[in-house]
Parts: C-alpha cells; structure tokens; sequence
C-alpha cells in the first residue's frame, strides 16, 4: 500500500514508511495520485484540511496519524515519534464519530488473545517503569506534596485549544466544573492542580492557569514524571487527558469530565452518561472492559511501534527497552554538560549526543568561562583526550562537578574522524581514559571488578561474530579483498602503523623503548627475523592528516611489502601474528583469533590474551575474549542513533554502519571518503561552514 503526504514535516519523520506499512510519496496538493492507495494527514487539526481535501477531490481513503500512548524520551520539537496510530476511521480523540479503536473495543474481538499474561506482563511493566507519552520529566521529588495530607485529590489541566478536549466533548467550563466538583466531593482532601508541562514552559496557556493556591488547594507546575504523581494520589480527576488512563494503570479511581476513548466503559466516573459516544459504547452496547482489555486495545492492538534498534516494525517491548535506556543515561549525567576547549567542528557533531536535555550542553572556550557558569554537583565538565585544559582539574575539585574526558569508541563512523566525521559510539569516563595507563580509567575498573552475566556473554559472543563476519573496523573505510603477498610460506607478520603523536602512544608506550613506527617495524624484525613482515601505514597517516608517514623505501628497508591498498581486516585475515605499539589492530586481531604482540599498554594488555613486551600495573585480573569484548565494546561506550537522536547499543551501531558502507559501496561513494585530497577538503569546508552556523 503506497500513502501520499501533503505534509513535508510528516514526510519527514523517520521510519514513516515502517509505521504505514508501505511506501509513502510526498505530494503538492496539484499532483495526480497515481499508484497512491490512501491519503494520510496528523489527526485532524485544521492543517489536515489540504490533505482531506485531495483524498476527497480523488476518491482516496483518507487516514489519520497521531502519536502513541508511549511516544518518545522528549516532546516532538526535538525527539520522532517511537510509536504511532494509524486510523481510517477517525482517530482515538474525536467523541462525535467512533475511532477504529472504539470499534474495536465494542466489538466481540477478544483483546486479551493470545497471551493474557504477556499483556498483563506488558501493563506492569509499563507501570513498574513509569514510562508515559514523553519521558524527559524527572520522578516526584520528596516535599513536593504536603505531609499530613488526609487524602489527595489529582486535578489535571490540559493546554488550551488542545483538539482533544474539543472534541472530547469539553470546553474551558468544563475544567472550571472539574475542579469545583473535586473540591466540593473531596472536603478532607487536599487537591493538586497539575498545569501542562508546556503551559509552565509558558510556550501554551492552560484551562486553569489563573486558579490561585489556598488551604486546599496546591499548584503543581513544574514537569514530573506522571506516574511517579498519581501513585502517591488518592483519586484523580480529568477531563481528556492520558493521565486519566495512566491513572487506570495505578488502580486509582478516575471521573472523566470529558469523553476520553477510556471513557464509557464501566471502569471511569463518567461525568457525561448522555453524550452520543456512550451509546456507542458500554450503555449502548452492552459492552464491558477491564482495564486489562483497554490497555491491550489501546497500547498493543491500535498502536504501532518502531524498533528502535533496527528501525523496522516493532513491539511495545522493544519501545520500553529504548525509553529506558534514554532514562537511564540522561540521569547518569542529570546536570549541565559544560564541555570545554572544543573545536566548532567538534561541538557542532557532538553536541546532540552529550545529552538530551535541550539547552543543558554548553560549549565555553576556557577553564574561566566554565567557572563564571558556576557548575555545581550535579554538572559535568566535559574534555577531549586524556590532559583537562589548564585548571579544569581544580575547578571540577572546588565545585564538586564531575570531569569527564571524551574519547571516540571503539567502532566509530564510517570515515575519518579527521575527516570531520562525526562518531556514532564516544566514551565519557569519570576516572580516566582507556588509552592512558598511568592512571585507572572506569574501563580498567570494570575488567578488573565487573561481575558479567551470562547475557553479557551471550552479547558479546555475538558482537564479536557480526564484527568479524562483516569485516567491521573502527573507521570501516578500506575495501575488503583478499591479499595475496609473496610470503614464499613464511610467517605473516603484520605490523600496524600509528600516528606517532596519538595519545595513545605518549601515555601508553615508554619513552626508552618502541614509540615510532621505524621502531615497532624493527622490534618485528629482530622478534621474528625470517617472517614475511607486512607494514600498514594508519588511516589517518595514510590520508595526510595526521604525523608519522614514514618514506615508502624507510619501510621496506625493514618490511617485505608495504600494504596501502587492501582493509587492515583483510591484513589480520591473512597473517599470523599482530606487533603492535598501542594500535586497536590488536584489539581487532585477539577478535579474530590471532598471536598479538603488544610493545605498548592498550586497553586490551595486561589480561593475559596478548604477549606483553612491557609490564602492565593494576591488571591483575585475567579476562578471557568475551569478557574484555563484553567490557569493552558492550558497556564501556554510549552508542548514538542520529535518526532516531537517542542513546542506541553497540548492536545496533554495528548493523547501522554496515548498512552505510554497503550503500556508500554500491553507489561508489566510499571511495571518496579515503581518496582525492581535494575533494576531502572541500567535505571538510562543508562540515566547518555547518558547524559555524550551529554554534553561533
């Protein structure tokens, strides 16, 4: 089925073809609609009228999209919906006409089928979670509600012209009635009037915004989490809102002043028995529910959901994990992300990323600028690399911020990072950085003292088969292609060449011994004197971005071949053994079964897996392959969905960047981004230029 939009916002949303089901084409309202089945527009707000108007003028169904009941972390100026309704009858909010989820709900279907325990499994989870339509809002911090309360009473506001209280059958005297009828049933209670987050955001008014407090009556303004609120209510009062039905979920008792679509069947106070809708419904029909069945018609029958990690059709399931997983990580870093000294290319591509809070990421040049925002314990002052600019150090002591250095992750984009890139997994690390061995980073801690379950295996056993099936790198711009050097039967040896300036190799490699890559070449040599040794320069060496580019003929004074051409995957494949100073090719050669030699201290030293040139301190703990894969690529990283702007997995990381390589393949694009100098830099320009433009 192929829907036409007429709505370049709506087209835009990511995996709207997933949630309709099909292809969707964008349409000027004078197109001709060939090979379009229906028209689709968001609900029925009065911008839709173009939309009906088409699939009137051409005899076209017209359906309507809303959001789901579980929709995303933060509200749709910033987040795309995670799950949708699509509905060609009417739409859950309009009282005047039955919805296709009225009708559902008053027909014979039995919506408990087929597993009433995994939807009564599903509507615990969705209350033990606390997860709601939009999920930014911290939980209900104590004091906010009165001690000695006999009874509370919750009274919900909604933003005014919201269309469904219109066509919920409610109007403003219908908010003023509410709460005179709370007051007036509930003498001992004290009543909370909750306002619309927007309202206290003073972007929308509310219905009963001017309401003053008193004795017995308790404005509740700022945003919360709604489930946290009404677990601690005794009843709650509505007129349209969601909060009635999440209220349900709680057990608590709910009149609705208005005509929700949970409304009229037999579990709500309904304040409006003679409105036509309830005709429709249970008086009508005869028709009972339990809030069992409304959950399971409204949450799992009427909704569709987006995987967020795969980004096809997905469960409920699927939605809660990655809501949760936002929570989690937005709560790990609940302050302000004060993120010092960073380029303008830098802080344009990592800004969305370091949090999801808008406005709690602020760039300042300097230590002082960073002190005169005067960060507090909750705050985070954020680094690149390993060495804090001059003070932060002190600044993060006096304050009681968190310092947090930044790094790339292991499995990265693909392209260069000094291709102006931007990462798709960072590492954020309160105690140190992975590459810095003289000091303990929380990646070290977690080898030396995590505890690893058997899904942590389970996990990493899989991540360690994907990223070897599909010859998956850091940067994941080299061809794969078999090699086939003249080793005459020798062993391989494969020597990975560095950026000589890297912080991995000045904190990671003594100063005495192999820091260069002449260096590490002949520590090769003299290890292995009759082996075929293969050189292979960096990337980023190789590209012209970055130091220690070493002469063709330096080289080969000491390798047998100087490899340029095929992916340092297709290298590992075909040798025996990986020298290496502090390079992540070790890490990619122990992932695939091969002898590494380690001249330096990388992350991945010191576990008893490689043969260690230099003595490691702190690792006292021997880890197998699964274990540091789990540590290391599993729970050490943050892993970003660009499309979706939220935290993802290192699973879904790897499948996203397979799939951008293979498409860049395919149309020829991916050698563009490791070849022509020329054409590089005017991709760099590009991103500067973007980036100037983001951050002013």
């Amino acid at each position: 089925m192929s829907t036409g939009i007429l709505s370049r916002g709506i087209a835009r949303i990511p995996g709207l073809s997933v949630f309709v089901g099909g292809a969707v084409r964008f349409l000027h309202a004078w197109n001709a609609p060939a090979h379009i089945s229906q028209i689709a527009g968001w609900g029925l707000r009065p911008s839709t009228g173009k939309a009906l108007a088409y699939a009137r003028r051409h005899g076209l169904p017209y359906v309507a999209l809303e959001d789901g009941f579980l929709r995303s972390f933060g509200t749709g100026e910033h987040f795309p919906p995670l799950s949708m309704v699509m509905d060609g009858a009417g739409i859950y909010y309009d009282s005047t006409r039955p919805s296709a989820l009225e009708r559902l709900l008053a027909s014979d279907a039995s919506l408990l089928e087929p597993d009433a325990d995994a939807i009564r499994r599903a509507r615990a989870s969705v209350l033990d979670t606390g997860l709601s339509k939009y999920n930014h809002a911290p939980d209900l911090a104590p004091g906010v509600l009165r001690a000695g309360d006999l009874h509370r009473v919750l009274v919900v506001d909604q933003t005014a012209g919201d269309m469904s209280v219109s066509l919920g059958a409610a109007n403003a005297a219908t908010f003023a009635a509410m709460l005179d009828a709370a007051l007036e049933e509930n003498p001992q209670a004290t009543i909370y009037v909750k306002t619309h987050p927007e309202v206290s955001a003073g972007r929308k008014g509310g219905y009963l915004t001017a309401v003053q407090p008193s004795a017995r009556v308790v404005l509740l303004r700022e945003a919360v989490n709604p489930l946290s609120l009404i677990r601690q209510m005794d009843k709650v009062y509505v007129v349209s809102s969601t909060m009635g039905f999440e209220a349900l979920l709680a057990d608590k008792p709910v009149a609705c002043f208005g005509v929700p679509w949970y409304a009229g069947w037999g579990v709500t106070d309904d304040r409006q028995p003679d409105h036509p809708a309830m005709a429709r419904r249970s008086a009508g029909t005869g028709r009972y529910r339990s809030v069992d069945e409304l959950f399971a018609a409204g949450y799992l029958h009427y909704t569709r959901y987006l995987n967020p990690e795969t980004h096809q059709r997905g469960s409920i399931g699927d939605v809660m994990r990655w809501l949760e997983q936002q929570r989690s990580v937005s709560q790990r870093f609940g302050g302000r992300m004060i993120v010092v000294g960073f380029r303008r290319w830098k802080a344009a591509n990592v800004q969305p990323m370091l949090s999801l809070r808008p406005g709690a990421v602020l760039f300042v040049k300097n230590t002082q600028e960073a002190a005169a925002l005067q960060p507090q314990g909750q705050d985070c002052l954020v680094c690149w690399g390993r060495v804090p600019p001059a003070g932060l150090e002190s600044l993060a002591v006096q304050s009681g911020a968190r310092l947090l250095r930044m790094e790339d992750g292991f499995v990265r984009s693909v392209g260069l990072g000094s291709d102006l890139i931007p990462p798709q997994s960072f590492v954020l690390d309160a105690r140190g950085i992975y590459f810095d061995p003289s000091q303990p980073s929380e990646l070290e801690d977690m080898l030396n003292t995590r505890a690893l379950t058997q899904q942590d295996i389970t996990r990493a056993q899989a991540v360690r088969s994907f990223i070897v099936k599909h010859g998956i790198t850091k940067y994941n711009l080299e061809p794969l292609m078999p090699v086939d050097w003249p080793s005459s039967g020798k062993p391989v040896v494969l020597v990975p060449g560095q950026v000589e300036d890297d912080a991995s190799i000045r904190f990671g490699c003594d100063t005495f011994g192999v820091c260069t890559n002449m260096g590490l070449l002949q520590a090769a040599r003299r290890q292995f004197p009759e082996a075929f040794i293969v050189y292979k320069p960096h990337p980023d060496v190789a590209s012209g971005n970055r130091r220690g580019k070493m002469a063709l003929r330096q080289a080969l004074n000491v390798a047998d071949h100087v490899e340029v051409q095929a992916s340092v995957v297709s290298c590992i494949e075909a040798c025996d053994v990986v020298v290496t100073m502090t390079s992540l090719t070790g890490f990619d050669a122990l992932l695939r079964g091969k002898r590494v030699v380690v001249h330096g201290r990388p992350f991945y030293a010191g576990w008893g897996l490689t043969e260690d040139q230099l003595t490691v301190p702190r690792r006292h703990r021997s880890r197998n392959l699964d274990e540091l894969v789990a540590c290391a690529l599993i729970h050490y990283p943050l892993y970003w969905d660009p499309l979706l702007k939220g935290y993802t997995t290192c699973e879904a990381v790897l499948s996203q960047l397979l799939e951008q390589r293979e498409s860049l393949r395919e149309t020829g694009r991916l050698q563009t981004l490791r070849i022509g100098y020329v054409r590089r830099q005017w991709r760099k320009i590009a991103v500067l230029v973007r980036s100037l433009r983001r951050t002013r």
